[in-house]
């Protein structure tokens, strides 16, 4: 007897067993059944196949519309099985992919990472959040004597190809020589790093400043970037921090101007990247005028608690799906 003539012969003493008292011992000698037609290669259609012969077998009046079912059956399951095994494929490629993003995004937030210096005069907070996994957003803060470098930087785009030039600009702006005191410099050095590195379809936003914990100013530059905030406590006004400058990597020899203010006590300087100035509601996007009355209406908390609410009103009034990188950065000198 060969293997299909067994084959046939084990499955039709189940399948009577089944029909004659429908038990649970019956249902498990099918799955042992199963296992072994797995074992051995056979297909789902073969399996229908044999069901339809024993079957025809058991009753033979059977109506032949009935047996005719199983040929459709058979040819439902032949392309049932091809799709499915598809859909299986891309099911596992999509959740490699996932799970590779998630490390990548773990490994980018460490080296991203920065801690907030601490000084007796300044207060500062910090906060940004990713639109997706990967962040295309960069803040770093540097600490060098009597000075506080901060940087704040915007991919023009978003996921792993942004997130990928966030870490370049990192490493070259920790490879930088000291002092990083001179903001236009900064900004020209990592321009060419840039220009020379990055594909030409990508352009990098960035304002970095200096401030000066001796002399209570500061100083600063922009490649592009989504205008700050500045908040004078002797006038209780606030004034944008207008600057002008090409994006980063446009032209090699880009020159930068550098501004500088006299910060006073109470002053507020408020850095963002467009995720917070460009943030949408049904109405649209929101006015500038909305950040200022926010900070306003924040200022007398320290600076992380203001970051912090700013960033749960904006969630909020987005039904908490941020659309974009979100960056603020608060400094705040203490009255």
């Amino acid at each position: 007897m060969d293997f299909k003539a067994i084959l046939e012969s084990s499955y039709r003493e189940i399948l009577n067993r089944y029909l004659e008292d429908s038990s649970e011992t019956a249902l498990y000698q099918g799955q042992m059944f199963s296992r072994k037609s797995i074992e051995q290669f056979i297909s789902p259609e073969e399996i229908i196949g044999i069901h339809c012969k024993v079957l025809h077998e058991i009753f033979p009046d059977m109506p032949k519309e009935v047996l005719s079912s199983f040929d459709f059956l058979i040819q439902f399951m032949m392309d049932y099985g091809l799709a499915y095994q598809e859909h299986q494929s891309l099911r596992d490629k999509q959740l490699e992919i996932k799970s590779e993003i998630q490390i990548a995004a773990s490994i980018q937030e460490t080296l991203l990472e920065t801690p907030i210096p601490q000084n007796e005069d300044l207060d500062i907070g910090a906060i940004s959040i990713p639109a997706k996994q990967m962040n295309g957003d960069y803040h770093r803060f540097i600490q060098d004597g009597n000075s506080i470098g901060v940087a704040i930087a915007d991919v023009i785009g978003k996921g792993i190809p942004a997130a990928m030039c966030m870490s370049m600009i990192k490493y070259a702006m920790d490879s930088l020589p000291k002092p990083r005191k001179y903001p236009q410099q900064v900004l020209e050095n990592l321009n060419r790093v840039v220009e020379n590195n990055v594909d030409p379809s990508m352009f990098i936003t960035m304002f970095y400043g200096v401030y000066d914990t001796t002399e209570q100013t500061f100083t600063y530059a922009s490649a592009g970037h989504e205008q700050g905030f500045y908040y004078q406590y002797r006038d209780d006004s606030f004034e944008d921090l207008v600057t002008k400058g090409l994006v980063l990597g446009v032209e090699q020899n880009s020159t930068y101007e550098h501004y500088e203010k006299k910060v006073e006590p109470g002053d507020i300087i408020v850095l963002v990247s467009d995720g917070v100035t460009e943030s949408r509601t049904e109405e649209g996007f929101i006015e500038r005028s909305v950040i200022t009355n926010l900070i306003r209406q924040y200022m007398h908390m320290t600076a992380q608690e203001m970051v912090e609410e700013i960033y749960r009103y904006i969630e909020k009034i987005q039904n908490f799906q941020i659309r974009d990188d979100f960056t603020l950065i608060i400094l705040k000198r203490k009255v």
